[in-house]
């Protein structure tokens, strides 16, 4: 998940135009790269830097997915979509990936003919230079890609930034192919098509992982969710934020909910602007819309909850209590315990934590709920 604090372009329009126009840029770089470089793996009858020149199509294509990606995302929500289309981002990586594997298997393919049935490379001069110029080309659209893409908050650009990168290793390695072969007159390049095959398949399996994983839902930055509750427990009359959880609906896209802490002497009309309060907090910093649940706590038995709290902790897995309400009249009493995903009997635990809590608390009954770690 992408979410962070709102970047320098927080306008969707002008997001979209952004990442427009780098991947125009990368598109046109990569065609004339290709050009050159299938030109001279032809003349010099050099596999390698035919395949690298693939390569840099299947990159000028995969910025024209990235293209249609983030316009199909920008459609406005509807009755059947009403969460938006932002998820076709990473349907276009997905897709992106897929067109990257393709390629690589293919040039697998040609590099072990090339392997099994040897032919003699003519490099020349001319070929040496363009090949060093497409290093030092893909290396610099690499890093600009890269921090456009951070910029807008594009995974899918600073992917194929360092994708330009990683080609321009790529590009490397066949350079030094061809002087070793000027040199000692030993011929690798089906060896090294070899190698950038499995280099372009490593990245295609790498982007679909990528990809799959934002499609299923992964877990949220650690870095944001931090931020995020420092800027709910920032709110005025917020005692603590916890049980936050983000569904992610495209890269600058999600929505989520929360539970606040409060004095539970506060009426509902203070509950209902503090619970505005922190949707507007979040929503104005990270474009993230959330639910905003309520617990009830008295701050003078903050002794009380601790006691429990500690209980608690001895526990493997358990993670932190909060939400501890105090029902005199009932004699009963209530709790969350947050566990990690090792905990496996929750009704055991259940178990354990009111038999260790009856002796601490004779004569009152407690229900004990268990809050699962969506988010650090």
């Amino acid at each position: 998940m992408t979410i962070r604090d709102l970047p320098a372009i927080a306008d969707s329009a002008a997001r979209e135009r952004r990442i427009t126009r780098t991947s125009f840029l990368g598109i046109a770089a990569n065609l004339l790269l290709a050009g050159f470089k299938a030109a001279v793996g032809l003349l010099s009858n050099s596999v390698a830097i035919v395949l690298d020149a693939v390569n840099n199509l299947s990159d000028a294509l995969s910025s024209v997915l990235t293209i249609l990606g983030v316009k199909l995302a920008r459609r406005p929500p509807t009755a059947k979509h009403p969460f938006g289309f932002g998820r076709i981002e990473y349907f276009s990586a997905v897709a992106i990936a897929a067109l990257v594997i393709a390629a690589g298997a293919g040039s697998m393919v040609e590099s072990v003919k090339k392997i099994v049935r040897p032919e003699t490379p003519a490099y020349g001069t001319a070929a040496l230079v363009i090949v060093a110029v497409a290093v030092v080309a893909k290396f610099l659209l690499g890093r600009y890609v890269s921090a456009q893409g951070r910029a807008c908050n594009s995974d899918a650009l600073v992917a194929s930034g360092a994708d330009a990168s990683f080609d321009a290793l790529i590009s490397l390695s066949t350079l030094v192919g061809a002087i070793v072969f000027l040199a000692f007159k030993v011929n690798l390049d089906g060896w090294i098509g070899a190698a950038i095959s499995l280099f372009i398949l490593k990245a295609g399996v790498d982007m679909l992982l990528g990809a799959v994983a934002n499609v299923m839902g992964r877990r949220p930055d650690a870095e944001i969710t931090r931020r995020i509750r420092e800027t709910v427990n920032a709110v005025p009359g917020v005692l603590g934020a916890y049980d936050l959880v983000l569904h992610n609906y495209g890269p600058d896209s999600a929505i989520g909910s929360i539970h606040v802490e409060i004095d539970a002497s506060l009426d509902a009309a203070s509950i209902h602007h503090l619970t505005r309060a922190v949707q507007g907090a979040v929503l104005d910093r990270f474009r993230v819309f959330l639910t905003v649940g309520v617990y009830a706590v008295d701050p003078a038995r903050r002794a009380e909850r601790e006691k429990i709290a500690e209980t608690a902790r001895r526990h493997p897995g358990v993670l932190g209590v909060h939400g501890v309400f105090f029902d005199d009249a009932a004699r009963s009493g209530s709790f969350d315990v947050v566990v990690d995903f090792t905990v496996r009997d929750r009704p055991a635990l259940r178990d354990a934590l009111l038999a260790e809590l009856a002796p601490l608390f004779p004569g009152r009954s407690f229900a004990v709920n268990f809050d699962t770690n969506y988010s650090d």
